[in-house]
């Protein structure tokens, strides 16, 4: 590879440290642990673009008609967010929806931008009690409370920006020098940067979760045999570097960390 090649390519290295930095000059931080982060996207326009596409996403799916589930996830879901607080409910701009997906083979839970969260019927294979579900619905309206869908957003804007730029400036290179670096840079902003910030939103709404379902009267204790029952149902995970979420081994050493915070949160909805 020419010296040409290698320049060009330790600019847009540069650029990804520089994308990554913007994250550590934020105007606002995360509840709870206190991180702070960047958001080009406002939470206002986020969860009415959300909530076009929940609103489209019930039309084409199933919603499972099963009372138990609906009445569990319901439950569950308004003593959680109840507990949130009107500060955070107002800065996400949360108007709370609890819907149960029909999919048998989806073991899996998500939420949207202004407080939409579903789950697929499959999830009750490994849920046994309200407390289990507290764990999958606490993670969940976490992400929401965390801004991380604009955080994500923001992330991609970013990441697209310096890709724009890095075509803009190698207009004048041959076809196969240009193709390398754009793949390169496209690898990199994946491994070193969207994949790291993806795994480390898992496990702030794992922290943040675990809190507020304690907070909620949920014993968090639940969340270890919780997890491994669904690591147990999700074999076949890539290694962590190329995964979305942390190896089961994070995922523990987190819930031991998180774990004393919870357990007086728990023991004080109990006073």
């Amino acid at each position: 590879m020419s010296y040409f090649i290698l320049m060009r390519l330790l600019n847009f290295f540069v650029t990804l440290l520089i994308i990554s930095g913007f994250h550590l000059t934020s105007c606002t931080t995360v509840p709870v642990t206190g991180r702070p982060v960047l958001h080009l996207i406002s939470s206002e326009q986020l969860a009415t673009m959300a909530a076009t596409q929940f609103a489209e996403l019930k039309k084409q799916s199933r919603v499972s008609n099963n009372p138990k589930y609906t009445a569990m996830l319901e439950r569950v879901g308004a003593r959680i967010a109840n507990v949130v607080g009107t500060s955070a409910l107002h800065s996400t701009n949360a108007n709370w929806e609890f819907v149960v997906f029909e999919d048998p083979d989806q073991i899996n839970a998500f939420a949207m931008p202004g407080g939409k969260v579903a789950v697929y019927t499959g999830l009750f294979d490994v849920v046994q009690t309200d407390a289990d579900l507290a764990i999958v619905v606490g993670h969940e309206i976490a992400h929401v409370v965390a801004g991380h869908g604009a955080e994500r957003v923001t992330q991609q804007l970013l990441a697209a920006g310096g890709a724009l730029a890095l075509n803009y400036g190698t207009d004048d290179m041959n076809s196969a020098e240009r193709q390398l670096i754009m793949i390169a840079y496209g690898a990199t902003t994946t491994l070193g940067a969207l994949l790291p910030y993806s795994r480390l939103h898992e496990t702030e709404a794992d922290e943040i979760g675990l809190i507020f379902s304690a907070r909620a009267g949920y014993d968090p204790r639940v969340a270890v045999d919780f997890w491994k029952r669904m690591d147990a149902a999700n074999e076949g995970k890539p290694p962590e570097f190329l995964s979305t979420h942390p190896a089961d081994a994070t995922r523990q050493h987190q819930l031991a960390h998180v774990m004393p915070l919870a357990l007086q949160e728990y023991y004080n909805s109990k006073l």
